[in-house]
């Protein structure tokens, strides 16, 4: 990640001495300088990998669509929340409001005379494999991630949030980083508290990050094809994550929908929510075809989340009898 940060550091340099410089210069922010710096760079990287997953899985899109649209006008909004994810707008908030509560978990567990471990303690060997230790971590964030997608369908209140991911009815890679706020905050919660447990760098998370990035991009891509018979088992592909989306076939049922694991299937195939089924179902929330509206752009959807989920919280006399 470091190499990468080098490759921009012309970018970097130039749009921090000539925007973010005298940004902090005129309202009184210098002693931040160091700081705005760094951020500038995760900045100048999160556009640098926009760019690579549209030219790589655009054409794709082109070449062998799994639907085909007259328009994309249902794609624009999902652009908004790649950039405000990506480029750090909405991660940052998240930072901010979980710095303090996270920082008095530690000092808590510090306190109690817990010190997080991490894997090259453990097992010591994985300090010689900077690579298979990174992998390790990986494969443990991908397993809490299950589950913690598996709770996103189970509680209703939590759905109510979540389902704004899956109201897309136009999915495409821009689809990966369409979620509620709240949603987000909750999920940056969850990842910062397992990478907390296990011990997990910073730069080792800055790099599981970008692996989820690109396989979920991938995988939320509107293709036709998977990774074949073998290759589906073993990496989330297309097919396999469409299934997920799918009108009637990823959410409903008595597992509240199949196909949950974020990079890895064996999590669905060892806790029976695998569907390998070779179909290309159109993407959505069957209630949408009753004319339910999960909102059209951005603020309208954040806000009709709120308001199911309020609903879950609330329900009426007549619901609970």
């Amino acid at each position: 990640m470091q190499t990468l940060l080098q490759l921009f550091e012309p970018v970097q340099s130039w749009l921090f001495e000539n925007l973010v410089l005298p940004l902090l210069f005129h309202t009184g922010y210098m002693s931040y300088a160091e700081d705005a710096f760094s951020a500038t760079g995760d900045f100048v990287l999160a556009l640098a990998e926009i760019g690579f997953i549209y030219l790589l899985l655009r054409p794709l899109e082109t070449w062998a669509p799994a639907e085909k649209w007259e328009h994309r006008r249902g794609v624009r909004t999902d652009v908004i929340y790649t950039f405000l994810y990506k480029t750090g707008a909405l991660p940052f908030i998240f930072f901010l409001l979980l710095t303090a509560p996270l920082g008095h978990l530690d000092y808590t567990l510090r306190e109690l005379g817990y010190t997080p471990p991490n894997l090259e303690e453990l097992v010591p060997w994985l300090g010689q494999y900077p690579l298979a230790a990174l992998l390790a971590y990986i494969v443990i964030i991908d397993f809490a991630e299950y589950w913690r997608h598996r709770l996103q369908h189970r509680f209703d209140w939590w759905w109510a949030l979540h389902a704004v991911h899956h109201s897309q009815r136009t999915m495409s890679f821009w689809t990966d980083d369409r979620n509620h706020i709240l949603d987000g905050l909750f999920k940056s919660l969850w990842l910062a508290f397992i990478a907390q447990l296990i011990g997990a760098s910073g730069s080792q998370f800055v790099g599981i990050v970008f692996v989820f990035t690109l396989v979920e991009s991938l995988s939320h891509a509107n293709l036709r094809f998977g990774f074949g018979t073998v290759g589906n088992r073993l990496l989330v592909g297309p097919t396999f994550h469409r299934i997920h989306h799918g009108i009637g076939v990823g959410h409903e049922g008595g597992q509240r929908g199949c196909n949950f694991a974020t990079l890895f299937p064996i999590w669905d195939i060892i806790f029976g929510t695998a569907n390998f089924t070779r179909v290309t179902p159109p993407t959505g929330i069957r209630d949408q075809l009753d004319g339910v509206d999960y909102g059209e752009g951005f603020i309208d959807q954040q806000w009709k989340g709120l308001v199911r989920m309020w609903r879950a919280l609330t329900p009426t006399k007549s619901a609970a009898k």
